[in-house]
């Protein structure tokens, strides 16, 4: 099935609507969708390795899109569902501690943890909820989302077919491994917000 998939993706990258499709799923990661942008942008961008700094490029434009409705989100449902996830979890007291070191710190979350595997709908969300400033949410996350997006499109556009045959070799493993790092992330991202 795995094989299938990614034989899809490489297949994918040949037709039109590859890059639209690949759109939605960077903009939907970044404000709700569990899977990333990656599991496009690699098979893509090892069919059509020219084409790497497009890929690139719009998942960069689509995820800062995306993170901005995910910073909606943050804001505009804190005083619903925010407060009742901050009771269930016990963090009533620690809302306030929590806004303060964000305002401070803000920044650097978001640049580190947009450029790391962790689930970037957390940062998003987190940033609005947060009352992060939008414009400087929106810069960080164009630096963050672009260098990580960039530095795929770097590796595979001059890696390309030396990574390709390594994947395809052991494609479960990849998939495992990419897993374990997305689910380690969520994890890691949980106990730090």
């Amino acid at each position: 099935m795995l094989k299938r998939i990614y034989d899809w993706c490489i297949d994918a990258a040949h037709k039109p609507y590859a890059l639209w499709i690949m759109g939605v799923v960077s903009f939907a990661e970044s404000s709700f969708f569990p899977v990333p942008p990656d599991v496009m942008l690699i098979p893509m961008s090892l069919a059509r390795p020219q084409r790497a700094w497009l890929y690139a490029a719009v998942c960069t434009a689509t995820s800062v899109l995306g993170g901005i409705v995910g910073y909606a989100i943050g804001a505009l449902l804190f005083d619903s569902v925010g407060q009742w996830l901050i009771q269930v979890y016990g963090l009533g007291d620690k809302v306030d501690a929590f806004r303060a070191s964000y305002a401070e710190w803000g920044a650097v979350i978001i640049l580190l943890k947009g450029l790391t595997p962790i689930p970037y709908k957390l940062v998003t969300i987190t940033s609005g909820f947060a009352g992060y400033n939008i414009i400087l949410f929106i810069l960080c996350s164009i630096i963050a989302r672009g260098g990580r997006f960039f530095v795929v499109a770097i590796l595979l556009n001059r890696y390309g077919d030396w990574i390709r045959v390594r994947i395809e070799k052991h494609l479960g493993l990849w998939v495992a491994l990419g897993a374990i790092v997305l689910v380690l992330g969520f994890v890691v991202a949980v106990k730090l917000i």
